[in-house]
């Protein structure tokens, strides 16, 4: 095998593991759980649906949903509390078709954003490994906002919205403790 080759080779590896490392459906309960995930736990389950109608229906800013939420949110951290009051800030309201479409199912996670966690999952991983560009980076809502100004990540199949989610959820959650991550994701 020619050097060039090698290195062809290694390349096709290094961009196919770590999607590989992630299946659709497979989730890691190591990381912290995203605005999403948080807002459905608070609702319960089955969830409660007028209180759920009220919230993708309404505009706040985080100081305001944190305060709106605060009373219903009794198990959960000030860092998670955060990152719902961020999520719903940058997330709602829904358009009104998605709102009306949610309301009608007794599961309305499909007609909820994507939130940071799974944006992280979805998106840094086809092109790196998550633990390098993600889990281990100190950055401000400013510093990973600016991440999507170089040449490479301006080309994300992601719109301001998801771009604003993921910044303000990875300024919220990150970095992690390099042993709260799995071996086999530290690379």
């Amino acid at each position: 095998m020619t050097a060039w080759g090698g290195r062809a080779l290694l390349l096709a590896v290094a961009v196919a593991l770590p999607p590989a490392l992630a299946a659709p459906g497979e989730d890691y309960d190591f990381m912290p759980k995203g605005g999403k995930t948080l807002l459905l736990e608070v609702l319960g389950t089955p969830p409660d649906m007028a209180e759920f109608r009220k919230i993708v229906r309404a505009r706040r800013t985080e100081a305001e949903w944190r305060a709106a939420i605060a009373p219903r949110a009794k198990g959960l951290t000030d860092k998670q509390l955060a990152t719902l009051a961020a999520y719903l800030a940058v997330n709602m309201p829904l358009p009104e078709a998605a709102a009306q479409e949610a309301a009608k199912r007794d599961k309305p996670s499909s007609s909820l954003p994507p939130d940071g966690r799974e944006l992280a999952w979805a998106q840094c991983q086809s092109c790196h490994s998550l633990f390098a560009s993600h889990l281990t980076q100190i950055r401000d809502v400013q510093g990973w906002r600016n991440m999507f100004l170089s040449p490479f990540h301006r080309e994300l199949k992601a719109s301001p919205q998801e771009r604003e989610e993921f910044a303000r959820y990875s300024a919220l959650n990150m970095p992690m403790k390099i042993e709260d991550v799995p071996q086999d994701l530290r690379f």
